[in-house]
Protein backbone atom coordinates (compact mmCIF):
# COMPACT_ATOMS: atom_id res chain seq x y z
CA UNK A 1 0.00 0.00 0.00
CA UNK A 2 0.90 3.83 -0.47
CA UNK A 3 0.32 6.82 1.43
CA UNK A 4 -1.10 9.94 0.34
CA UNK A 5 1.07 12.36 -0.75
CA UNK A 6 -1.42 14.61 -2.30
CA UNK A 7 1.02 17.15 -4.31
CA UNK A 8 2.59 14.73 -5.94
CA UNK A 9 -0.96 13.37 -7.18
CA UNK A 10 -1.52 16.88 -8.13
CA UNK A 11 1.49 17.17 -10.33
CA UNK A 12 0.84 13.90 -12.45
CA UNK A 13 -2.64 14.81 -12.20
CA UNK A 14 -1.18 18.26 -14.28
CA UNK A 15 0.75 16.21 -16.51
CA UNK A 16 -2.50 13.84 -17.77
CA UNK A 17 -3.91 17.36 -18.08
CA UNK A 18 -1.43 17.99 -21.42
CA UNK A 19 -1.29 14.85 -22.86
CA UNK A 20 -4.74 13.98 -23.11
CA UNK A 21 -6.24 17.06 -24.80
CA UNK A 22 -3.07 16.46 -27.31
CA UNK A 23 -4.18 12.97 -27.88
CA UNK A 24 -8.02 13.80 -28.36
CA UNK A 25 -6.55 16.29 -31.27
CA UNK A 26 -4.68 13.94 -33.08
CA UNK A 27 -7.80 11.59 -33.29
CA UNK A 28 -9.62 14.31 -34.07
CA UNK A 29 -7.18 14.92 -37.67
CA UNK A 30 -7.30 10.93 -37.66
CA UNK A 31 -11.04 10.96 -37.39
CA UNK A 32 -11.41 12.51 -40.57
CA UNK A 33 -9.93 9.87 -42.84
CA UNK A 34 -10.35 6.40 -40.57
CA UNK A 35 -12.79 4.41 -38.59
CA UNK A 36 -12.62 4.98 -35.13
CA UNK A 37 -12.57 1.38 -34.79
CA UNK A 38 -8.80 1.52 -35.62
CA UNK A 39 -8.13 4.78 -33.91
CA UNK A 40 -9.05 2.19 -31.11
CA UNK A 41 -7.39 -0.80 -32.12
CA UNK A 42 -4.11 1.12 -32.61
CA UNK A 43 -4.79 3.31 -29.15
CA UNK A 44 -4.64 0.58 -27.15
CA UNK A 45 -2.42 -2.20 -29.14
CA UNK A 46 0.20 0.29 -28.53
CA UNK A 47 -0.11 0.82 -25.48
CA UNK A 48 0.03 -3.06 -24.82
CA UNK A 49 2.84 -3.03 -27.19
CA UNK A 50 5.19 -0.25 -25.51
CA UNK A 51 4.11 -1.49 -21.58
CA UNK A 52 4.52 -5.23 -22.10
CA UNK A 53 8.39 -5.33 -22.51
CA UNK A 54 8.61 -3.24 -19.24
CA UNK A 55 6.81 -5.36 -17.30
CA UNK A 56 8.31 -9.02 -18.27
CA UNK A 57 11.72 -6.72 -17.97
CA UNK A 58 11.11 -5.94 -14.80
CA UNK A 59 9.10 -9.35 -13.61
CA UNK A 60 6.34 -7.86 -12.21
CA UNK A 61 3.99 -9.74 -10.63
CA UNK A 62 0.96 -11.10 -13.09
CA UNK A 63 -0.67 -12.97 -9.93
CA UNK A 64 -3.77 -10.53 -9.47
CA UNK A 65 -6.43 -11.81 -6.70
CA UNK A 66 -9.64 -12.36 -8.18
CA UNK A 67 -11.05 -8.79 -7.32
CA UNK A 68 -8.09 -7.19 -9.13
CA UNK A 69 -8.78 -9.01 -11.70
CA UNK A 70 -12.43 -8.36 -12.08
CA UNK A 71 -11.59 -4.38 -11.35
CA UNK A 72 -9.20 -4.69 -14.28
CA UNK A 73 -11.63 -6.16 -16.66
CA UNK A 74 -14.66 -3.26 -15.46
CA UNK A 75 -11.97 -0.47 -16.03
CA UNK A 76 -10.83 -1.98 -19.57
CA UNK A 77 -14.53 -2.14 -20.30
CA UNK A 78 -14.80 1.73 -19.58
CA UNK A 79 -11.87 2.88 -20.81
CA UNK A 80 -13.03 1.22 -24.38
CA UNK A 81 -16.16 2.96 -24.37
CA UNK A 82 -15.04 6.21 -22.53
CA UNK A 83 -12.43 7.01 -25.29
CA UNK A 84 -14.85 5.83 -28.27
CA UNK A 85 -17.45 7.64 -27.09
CA UNK A 86 -14.83 10.93 -26.53
CA UNK A 87 -13.25 10.45 -30.72
CA UNK A 88 -16.93 10.06 -31.60
CA UNK A 89 -17.92 13.15 -30.30
CA UNK A 90 -14.94 15.06 -31.66
CA UNK A 91 -15.98 14.15 -35.01
CA UNK A 92 -19.14 16.53 -35.07
CA UNK A 93 -17.59 19.03 -32.27
CA UNK A 94 -14.67 21.51 -31.74
CA UNK A 95 -12.23 19.99 -29.01
CA UNK A 96 -12.38 22.27 -26.59
CA UNK A 97 -16.42 22.55 -26.52
CA UNK A 98 -16.12 18.62 -26.25
CA UNK A 99 -13.65 18.82 -23.51
CA UNK A 100 -16.03 21.34 -21.18
CA UNK A 101 -18.73 19.66 -21.89
CA UNK A 102 -17.44 16.52 -20.46
CA UNK A 103 -16.55 18.25 -17.24
CA UNK A 104 -19.61 17.55 -15.72
CA UNK A 105 -17.29 14.29 -14.50
CA UNK A 106 -15.54 16.05 -11.49
CA UNK A 107 -19.09 17.09 -10.53
CA UNK A 108 -20.54 12.92 -11.23
CA UNK A 109 -17.01 11.71 -9.50
CA UNK A 110 -17.28 13.78 -6.27
CA UNK A 111 -20.86 12.78 -5.62
CA UNK A 112 -19.79 8.72 -6.37
CA UNK A 113 -16.36 9.39 -4.47
CA UNK A 114 -18.34 10.42 -1.34
CA UNK A 115 -21.05 7.55 -1.51
CA UNK A 116 -19.33 4.83 -3.24
CA UNK A 117 -15.67 5.21 -1.61
CA UNK A 118 -16.63 7.39 1.48
CA UNK A 119 -14.84 10.39 0.96
CA UNK A 120 -15.27 13.76 2.82
CA UNK A 121 -16.63 16.12 0.08
CA UNK A 122 -17.54 19.41 1.76
CA UNK A 123 -20.78 21.87 0.90
CA UNK A 124 -17.93 24.65 -0.71
CA UNK A 125 -16.81 21.55 -3.44
CA UNK A 126 -20.11 20.38 -4.33
CA UNK A 127 -21.61 23.69 -4.39
CA UNK A 128 -18.24 25.19 -7.27
CA UNK A 129 -18.76 21.64 -9.01
CA UNK A 130 -22.65 22.98 -8.95
CA UNK A 131 -22.01 26.28 -10.98
CA UNK A 132 -19.68 24.23 -13.33
CA UNK A 133 -21.85 21.99 -14.00
CA UNK A 134 -24.00 25.14 -15.23
CA UNK A 135 -21.28 26.35 -17.44
CA UNK A 136 -20.89 22.68 -18.74
CA UNK A 137 -25.16 23.31 -19.66
CA UNK A 138 -24.11 26.54 -21.39
CA UNK A 139 -21.62 24.89 -23.40
CA UNK A 140 -23.85 22.28 -24.83
CA UNK A 141 -26.92 24.75 -25.98
CA UNK A 142 -25.24 26.17 -28.68
CA UNK A 143 -23.28 22.51 -29.94
CA UNK A 144 -27.01 20.89 -29.44
CA UNK A 145 -28.58 23.49 -31.67
CA UNK A 146 -25.69 22.76 -34.74
CA UNK A 147 -25.11 19.23 -34.30
CA UNK A 148 -27.97 17.76 -32.32
CA UNK A 149 -27.78 14.64 -30.10
CA UNK A 150 -24.18 14.18 -31.16
CA UNK A 151 -23.52 17.29 -28.52
CA UNK A 152 -24.35 14.93 -25.48
CA UNK A 153 -21.84 12.25 -26.13
CA UNK A 154 -19.40 14.19 -24.05
CA UNK A 155 -22.03 13.46 -21.37
CA UNK A 156 -21.67 9.61 -21.28
CA UNK A 157 -17.89 9.91 -21.68
CA UNK A 158 -18.38 12.00 -18.41
CA UNK A 159 -20.22 9.28 -16.53
CA UNK A 160 -17.97 6.87 -17.83
CA UNK A 161 -14.59 8.41 -16.81
CA UNK A 162 -15.85 9.35 -13.67
CA UNK A 163 -16.42 5.35 -13.16
CA UNK A 164 -13.22 4.78 -14.29
CA UNK A 165 -11.74 6.64 -11.92
CA UNK A 166 -13.43 5.69 -9.30
CA UNK A 167 -12.48 2.26 -10.32
CA UNK A 168 -9.30 3.03 -10.73
CA UNK A 169 -8.96 4.47 -7.02
CA UNK A 170 -9.75 1.30 -5.79
CA UNK A 171 -7.16 -1.03 -6.98
CA UNK A 172 -4.58 1.99 -7.90
CA UNK A 173 -2.55 0.98 -4.23
CA UNK A 174 -2.53 -2.31 -4.61
CA UNK A 175 -1.30 -2.62 -8.29
CA UNK A 176 1.93 -1.55 -10.35
CA UNK A 177 0.47 1.63 -12.65
CA UNK A 178 2.70 -0.13 -15.01
CA UNK A 179 1.57 -3.74 -15.18
CA UNK A 180 -2.19 -2.22 -14.97
CA UNK A 181 -1.43 -0.37 -17.93
CA UNK A 182 -0.22 -2.90 -20.05
CA UNK A 183 -2.89 -6.08 -18.88
CA UNK A 184 -5.61 -3.37 -19.81
CA UNK A 185 -3.82 -2.94 -22.85
CA UNK A 186 -3.98 -6.09 -23.70
CA UNK A 187 -7.40 -6.85 -22.57
CA UNK A 188 -8.40 -4.38 -24.69
CA UNK A 189 -7.22 -4.73 -27.76
CA UNK A 190 -8.05 -8.56 -27.86
CA UNK A 191 -12.04 -6.73 -27.27
CA UNK A 192 -11.48 -4.70 -29.88
CA UNK A 193 -10.07 -7.19 -32.14
CA UNK A 194 -12.82 -9.65 -31.81
CA UNK A 195 -15.25 -6.21 -32.12
CA UNK A 196 -13.28 -5.74 -35.35
CA UNK A 197 -13.78 -9.63 -36.63
CA UNK A 198 -17.86 -9.18 -35.67
CA UNK A 199 -17.98 -5.69 -37.81
CA UNK A 200 -16.48 -7.55 -40.98
CA UNK A 201 -18.87 -10.36 -40.52
CA UNK A 202 -21.30 -7.77 -40.81
CA UNK A 203 -19.90 -6.07 -43.58
CA UNK A 204 -20.06 -2.78 -41.61
CA UNK A 205 -18.05 0.24 -42.89
CA UNK A 206 -16.46 0.44 -39.46
CA UNK A 207 -14.09 -2.42 -40.30
CA UNK A 208 -12.75 -0.37 -43.09
CA UNK A 209 -8.65 -0.36 -41.91
CA UNK A 210 -6.54 2.25 -43.78
CA UNK A 211 -2.91 1.69 -43.70
CA UNK A 212 -1.83 2.81 -47.17
CA UNK A 213 -1.28 6.66 -45.82
CA UNK A 214 2.12 6.66 -43.94
CA UNK A 215 1.62 9.75 -42.10
CA UNK A 216 -1.77 9.09 -40.82
CA UNK A 217 -0.12 5.76 -39.31
CA UNK A 218 2.40 7.48 -37.77
CA UNK A 219 0.52 9.84 -36.22
CA UNK A 220 -1.98 6.89 -35.15
CA UNK A 221 1.29 5.35 -33.30
CA UNK A 222 1.87 8.90 -32.25
CA UNK A 223 -1.49 9.14 -30.69
CA UNK A 224 -1.11 5.95 -28.58
CA UNK A 225 1.60 6.20 -27.31
CA UNK A 226 0.55 9.89 -26.49
CA UNK A 227 -2.73 8.08 -24.67
CA UNK A 228 -0.65 5.71 -23.31
CA UNK A 229 1.69 7.96 -21.40
CA UNK A 230 -1.40 10.68 -20.03
CA UNK A 231 -3.32 7.24 -18.55
CA UNK A 232 -0.28 6.45 -17.29
CA UNK A 233 -0.04 9.78 -15.30
CA UNK A 234 -3.30 9.46 -14.39
CA UNK A 235 -3.39 5.99 -12.73
CA UNK A 236 -0.02 7.08 -10.94
CA UNK A 237 -1.65 10.17 -9.70
CA UNK A 238 -5.13 8.27 -7.82
CA UNK A 239 -1.80 6.31 -6.10
CA UNK A 240 -1.08 8.88 -4.03
CA UNK A 241 -4.08 11.24 -3.99
CA UNK A 242 -7.88 10.79 -3.35
CA UNK A 243 -10.07 10.97 -6.60
CA UNK A 244 -11.95 13.88 -5.00
CA UNK A 245 -8.86 16.31 -4.69
CA UNK A 246 -7.70 15.32 -7.89
CA UNK A 247 -11.15 15.50 -10.03
CA UNK A 248 -11.19 19.26 -9.93
CA UNK A 249 -7.60 19.56 -11.33
CA UNK A 250 -9.30 18.20 -14.73
CA UNK A 251 -10.59 21.46 -15.41
CA UNK A 252 -6.79 22.26 -16.65
CA UNK A 253 -7.94 20.15 -19.35
CA UNK A 254 -10.21 22.98 -20.95
CA UNK A 255 -7.62 25.59 -21.89
CA UNK A 256 -5.02 23.22 -22.96
CA UNK A 257 -7.98 22.00 -25.37
CA UNK A 258 -8.50 25.61 -26.57
CA UNK A 259 -4.74 26.23 -27.90
CA UNK A 260 -4.12 22.51 -29.36
CA UNK A 261 -7.88 23.37 -30.92
CA UNK A 262 -6.44 26.98 -31.85
CA UNK A 263 -3.26 25.73 -33.11
CA UNK A 264 -4.73 22.40 -35.06
CA UNK A 265 -8.10 23.78 -36.10
CA UNK A 266 -8.33 27.63 -35.93
CA UNK A 267 -11.45 26.78 -33.27
CA UNK A 268 -12.19 29.15 -30.73
CA UNK A 269 -15.51 28.74 -28.88
CA UNK A 270 -17.78 31.81 -28.83
CA UNK A 271 -21.04 32.87 -27.23
CA UNK A 272 -22.29 31.01 -24.74
CA UNK A 273 -19.69 28.23 -25.16
CA UNK A 274 -17.15 30.54 -24.00
CA UNK A 275 -18.93 32.41 -21.23
CA UNK A 276 -19.69 28.39 -19.97
CA UNK A 277 -16.10 27.29 -19.85
CA UNK A 278 -14.91 30.60 -17.98
CA UNK A 279 -17.79 29.69 -15.54
CA UNK A 280 -16.93 26.13 -15.81
CA UNK A 281 -12.65 26.82 -14.92
CA UNK A 282 -13.55 29.37 -12.37
CA UNK A 283 -15.56 26.83 -10.82
CA UNK A 284 -12.24 24.31 -10.87
CA UNK A 285 -9.93 26.76 -9.69
CA UNK A 286 -12.59 27.71 -6.82
CA UNK A 287 -12.19 24.50 -5.43
CA UNK A 288 -8.53 24.11 -6.01
CA UNK A 289 -7.74 26.95 -4.31
CA UNK A 290 -10.23 25.66 -1.44
CA UNK A 291 -8.14 22.30 -1.37
CA UNK A 292 -4.97 24.13 -0.88
CA UNK A 293 -6.05 26.17 1.66
CA UNK A 294 -7.68 22.68 3.99
CA UNK A 295 -4.47 21.13 3.33
CA UNK A 296 -2.69 24.10 4.68
CA UNK A 297 -5.05 24.13 7.67
CA UNK A 298 -4.31 19.96 8.24
CA UNK A 299 -1.12 20.77 8.17
CA UNK A 300 -0.48 22.85 10.35
CA UNK A 301 -2.99 21.40 13.20
CA UNK A 302 -1.01 17.75 12.81
CA UNK A 303 2.29 20.12 13.48
CA UNK A 304 0.63 21.62 16.93
CA UNK A 305 1.95 19.81 19.91
CA UNK A 306 -0.75 17.71 21.69
CA UNK A 307 -1.11 19.02 24.86
CA UNK A 308 -0.20 16.83 28.16
CA UNK A 309 -2.83 14.88 29.74
CA UNK A 310 -3.83 16.82 33.14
Amino acid sequence: MTADRPLLGILLMLGFCVLAPLGDGIAKLLGETMAILQILIARFAVQAVVLAPLVWAQSKSLRFSRRIWRLTVQRTVLHIIGIGAMFTSLRYLPLADAIAIAFVMPFIMLLLGRFILGEQVGPHRLAACAVGFVGTLLVIQPNFVDVGAAALLPLLVAVVFALFMLTTRQMAKEVDPVTLQAVSGTMATAMLLIGLYIASVLDSPSAIMVWDDTGAVMLLMVAGLIGTAAHLLMTWSLRFAPSATLAPMQYLEIPFATLIGLFLFRDLPDGLAAIGIAITISAGLYIIMRERRLDRQATRSLRQPTPPAG
